[in-house]
């Protein structure tokens, strides 16, 4: 008996292995056959009891017709593959091997679709047949690789395509010999097809979103308190790419999320510390941009940061065979968009491994805080982080600015009472930030600041002048020395 034949059997019947002792058992065989097919494939061996003693049988013309016919009960049509072995005696082993069809599937058997649950063969519900029947259609015509109706070559962000082609080229993962020419790029990215340019493309690189493609939406969101009815201390709602879209969020949320620091023992430079891992931040950001179900004209990702944790919601489901529980194990990556994932893959943002889950798991680990959880509900994904975010920063009490208290101060708050040891304009206190809103970033950063003492104005009685300036206070330097 070969080998590789022993040390099968010695596995045992598994999900994807099973064991029938003669072609008599033909119709199960076949079952198990169309669940293997509408799983992720295996091996059915006749000849082999159910203990895994190796019996073998005798195979004539007859039986081989057998199993032709039982072979041609499947729709639609299935690859599996014969191979006899002999085993002694004039018997034979016949293996009947089920490759990987996901992209087909599903499956049915003499009408009926099964699937695999453990080392049981049963038939698959209505519900589960359904959705693996819409999987299969959008796969072969998914929304993302439809043309762009109106969309031309000069409606996309060239600036971000060329930038795409350098970034894949120094991860080598596109060739350095691309030509600069916008179209070729997206061509080699597979988004342009026939002349036609991708509805992948229009969200990855468009400039133009409404009124055709809503769905391109970021939705950001401060609350305080811990729920959504609370105070809404920061709204933003803007249309982006793709590209963009993962920029402005995280740069919103180093915006948003208090900085702790401290001084390391023996060091000099001050180590900043988010509530959050920031690597994990950013893969989710990006896994809510890129698996959103984009072909549903209300979708969106949304970031919603309340005092005890920060949730990321992205409209859309689990693809097939994706659980909530299998993200904290090893699991394969199924990209609801494949087009839309491959060109952020080109870039070195993403794995195709689906790893991306565990290392965010890992990070928060070794920064130690709380997993993230994952859940599908009311039509969305949601992964929360539980961290003691803090609110608009309105009740700072001199000298309680130590690490790991409520009064921690924001990146901005921050950077504003770095740059102010020199007397600075409100203008200028404004440039690291990048908001251009003078009088939100005068009452959100600027007066907490100026009530708890850490700040200071240089004309205290004409808050409005133009000749304003703004200082740090002795309590603001020992802030800054004894750590934010």
């Amino acid at each position: 008996m070969p080998f590789e034949l022993s040390q099968l059997i010695a596995q045992g019947e598994s999900e994807t292995l099973e064991f029938k002792r003669s072609t008599a058992e033909l119709k199960r065989a076949g079952e198990t056959l169309c669940a293997l097919l509408n799983g992720d494939g295996g091996k059915v061996l006749i000849g082999v009891a159910p203990n895994g003693k190796l019996v073998g049988q005798d195979v004539a013309d007859i039986a081989l017709r057998d199993i032709a016919a039982m072979l041609g009960r499947f729709e639609p049509p299935a690859r599996v593959e014969m191979i006899r072995i002999d085993v002694g005696r004039g018997r034979q082993v016949i293996v009947l091997e089920a490759a990987p069809s996901r992209q087909f599937a599903p499956f049915v058997f003499e009408s009926k679709p099964y699937k695999r649950v453990g080392s049981t063969t049963t038939v698959m519900s209505q519900v589960e047949y359904a959705r693996l029947l819409l999987d299969r259609n959008h796969s072969r015509h998914r929304w993302e690789n439809q043309p762009a109706v109106g969309v031309r070559l000069g409606d996309l962000d060239r600036e971000e395509i060329l930038r795409t082609r350098a970034t894949a080229i120094e991860q080598r993962r596109l060739s350095a010999g691309t030509s600069m020419d916008v179209g070729d790029i997206l061509d080699r990215l597979g988004l342009r097809i026939d002349g036609q340019i991708t509805q992948a493309a229009q969200m990855l690189y468009g400039t133009k979103f409404l009124p055709d493609y809503p769905q391109a939406l970021l939705k950001l969101g401060r609350f305080r308190g811990t729920k959504i009815t609370g105070d809404i201390l920061d709204n933003k709602q803007e249309h982006l790419h793709a590209f963009a879209m993962v920029r402005e969020a995280i740069a919103w949320l180093d915006r948003t999320l208090p900085l702790s620091a401290r001084f390391p023992k023996g060091a000099i430079n001050r180590e900043d510390r988010l509530p959050v891992p920031a690597e994990a931040l950013r893969e989710i950001v990006i896994n809510a941009v890129i698996h959103r179900d984009v072909s549903n004209p209300s979708s969106y990702v949304a970031i919603a940061v309340f005092d005890d944790r920060i949730e990321i919601h992205s409209i859309g489901d689990f693809p097939t065979g994706i659980r909530a529980e299998l993200l904290t194990q090893e699991h394969r990556s199924i990209p609801r968009n494949p087009l839309i994932a491959g060109a952020f893959h080109r870039t070195g943002a993403i794995e195709v491994w689906g790893r991306g889950t565990n290392r965010v798991i890992e990070a928060c680990r070794a920064y130690g805080i709380a997993e993230p959880t994952f859940t599908e509900g009311s039509g969305a994904v949601t992964v929360t982080f539980k961290a003691e975010i803090v609110a608009a920063v309105t009740n700072l009490v001199p000298g309680r600015h130590q690490v790991g208290t409520k009064s921690a101060l924001s990146p901005n708050q921050v950077e504003v009472l770095e740059l102010a040891v020199d007397p600075r304009a409100l203008a200028e206190l404004m440039i690291p930030s990048g908001r251009t809103d003078r009088t939100k970033f005068r009452d959100q950063v600027v007066a907490p600041l100026l009530q708890a003492g850490l700040l200071e104005m240089t004309i205290p009685d004409k808050p409005r002048s133009s000749k304003q300036r703004y200082r740090i206070t002795v309590a603001g330097r020992r802030t800054l020395q004894d750590g934010v």
